[in-house]
């Protein structure tokens, strides 16, 4: 019953977003959604420049964690204009029964469409530091994320 709540405040949340924000470009990277894999998280982009972006992501499954990754985005050349590839790295904080503190990876690829709407996929492997020094590597996720505000443009436009 408690995550179903969870469920619906997110859904509410991210609606409420894409309502307030209609007049979004196709371009800006500003964008906040939902990453669902193992562990289910709010996600959000935050353009830094051209390149880089801070990438937060809030976990709140089974655990509640915080995530912080910084992200170097990759555009193909000659490839489809929405689409992206980018590797990152960033520190976590698990606040489970225990703290655990983890430096993760975040490797990726996402497409933005025309309309404010971006979805990807990424991995998520990482050394948890705490206690005993353990690989992690099941940290796979789907995104999908609203954009809105004018954000770094990472392919100029003609």
């Amino acid at each position: 019953m408690k995550m179903t709540r969870n469920y619906t405040t997110i859904l509410v949340f991210m609606l409420l977003f894409v309502i307030i924000n209609t007049k979004s470009k196709a371009q800006a990277n500003w964008s906040i959604g939902a990453r669902f894999g193992p562990d289910i998280a709010v996600d959000a982009t935050i353009p830094l420049g051209v390149k880089p972006r801070l990438h937060p992501s809030v976990y709140i499954t089974d655990r509640f964690g915080i995530g912080g990754y910084f992200d170097w985005m990759f555009a193909l050349s000659g490839g489809p204009n929405g689409l992206r590839f980018y590797p990152g790295v960033g520190p976590e904080f698990f606040f489970e029964n225990d703290f655990a503190f983890h430096i993760a990876g975040d490797f990726g690829v996402e497409y933005a469409f025309d309309f404010p709407l971006t979805i990807g996929f990424d991995w998520r492997p990482g050394f948890k530091v705490t206690e005993s020094f353990k690989f992690k590597a099941n940290t796979w996720g789907f995104t999908a994320r609203f954009r809105f505000g004018e954000g770094a443009r990472l392919v100029p436009a003609d």
